[in-house]
């Protein structure tokens, strides 16, 4: 299998914001152990902020921005040699991968990350994957690295992403209410709404609401989704081999996977650089079971403006986003066809991601 695994800031870190070194050999040891069974494995690590952040004391108060780039300046260094100094102890070559939201909007620079991962994975190189947070502006960031997860997992085409969190899976309630249950299987469609605590937890910025948010779309792409506890002995291992043994949530794939290029799209919305409004007809079919394209004649009005291949959104007439896809026409081509028959789809159905189908 190719396995993406994540693990938060909240695993890798101590209370004081010093690497965790205790949790960080137990993982490394066990992706050594997955390997050794053949797998492919991905490694997205955040933990770079906050080991920064336990290292140096700024000789000013900086906005949360500027604290960020200098941590993570600072923390990157020191994560990556020490899994550099783990990893090595089982021969095990790493390649680090620092990336940015925005070179997941273009196409072109979708692919190119993406044919250097899978060089890496076929040459037996770890790739360790996290948000180049000296480059990133706060508009721009990830939400956080469970977003990263579900993009790299869609993005190489990985089998299983395992989302390492500090609790051991979605439960019908706080996980520190007593009369709460795990969930252990979360099949497609499932509603977990009146389930997921939002809140956040620790050094990191995301809670259970991503994760679950990030399992869903990932899971509807047709990649398992497992959310596990972090540093519980030996969690990877017997995921792997012997899954029944550990607490944990898997959300099921879907039955229809789709293909990469729909992936992309999928995680595209947040790039969107405009938006197509369309009637109630043009939405009905959209919603149907058909294989349908986004025709001009079904387009009422647009937003913003476009060129022919960037990433648009649909909206219904109500307002509610039906999907995003990938424009065929520019925005001034798209306007001076609405409504009209007999003209070529502002969005072909092979580069269209509708939400919830």
């Amino acid at each position: 299998m190719r396995i993406v695994i994540k693990v938060g800031s909240n695993v890798l870190t101590r209370q004081d914001g010093k690497p965790n070194v205790t949790n960080m050999s137990a993982l490394v040891d066990q992706i050594a152990a997955i390997r050794s069974l053949g797998h492919e494995v991905v490694l997205v690590s955040s933990g770079a902020v906050a080991c920064g952040r336990g290292a140096i004391t700024p000789s000013r108060q900086l906005d949360s921005v500027a604290a960020r780039q200098l941590y993570s300046s600072i923390g990157q260094i020191h994560l990556i040699n020490l899994y550099n100094q783990l990893f090595a102890g089982y021969g095990l070559v790493i390649g680090q991968v620092l990336t940015q939201k925005e070179n997941f909007g273009s196409r072109t620079s979708y692919l190119n990350q993406r044919a250097c991962m899978l060089t890496m994975l076929d040459n037996g190189v770890v790739p360790i994957v996290n948000e180049n947070d000296t480059a990133s502006l706060t508009e721009l960031m990830f939400t956080d690295n469970d977003e990263l997860s579900g993009l790299i997992a869609a993005m190489i085409d990985a089998d299983t992403l395992i989302i390492l969190s500090n609790v051991d899976g979605i439960y019908t309630g706080s996980p520190a209410d007593p009369s709460s249950r795990l969930i252990p299987t979360v099949a497609p469609g499932k509603d977990l709404s009146e389930y997921v605590v939002a809140a956040k937890s620790g050094f990191g910025r995301g809670g259970m609401g991503t994760k679950c948010g990030i399992a869903r779309k990932v899971s509807d792409e047709g990649i398992t989704v497992i959310i596990a506890r972090g540093d519980r002995p030996g969690v990877l291992v017997d995921l792997i081999q012997s899954p029944d043994s550990v607490p944990h949530t898997t959300f099921e794939p879907s039955r229809q996977p789709l293909s990469n290029v729909k992936r992309w799209i999928a995680h595209s919305a947040s790039f969107a650089k405009g938006v197509l409004h369309v009637n109630s007809r043009a939405a009905e079919a959209l919603k149907s079971d058909r294989a349908v394209s986004l025709l001009p004649v079904g387009i009422t009005s647009i937003d913003g403006e476009w060129e022919e291949g960037d990433i648009v959104s649909i909206l219904s007439p109500e307002g509610a986003r039906l999907g995003v896809g990938r424009a065929s026409l520019s925005s001034a081509d798209t306007l001076e066809s609405i409504g009209r028959h007999g003209r070529k789809p502002v969005i072909h159905y092979d580069y269209l991601y509708l939400e919830n189908n």
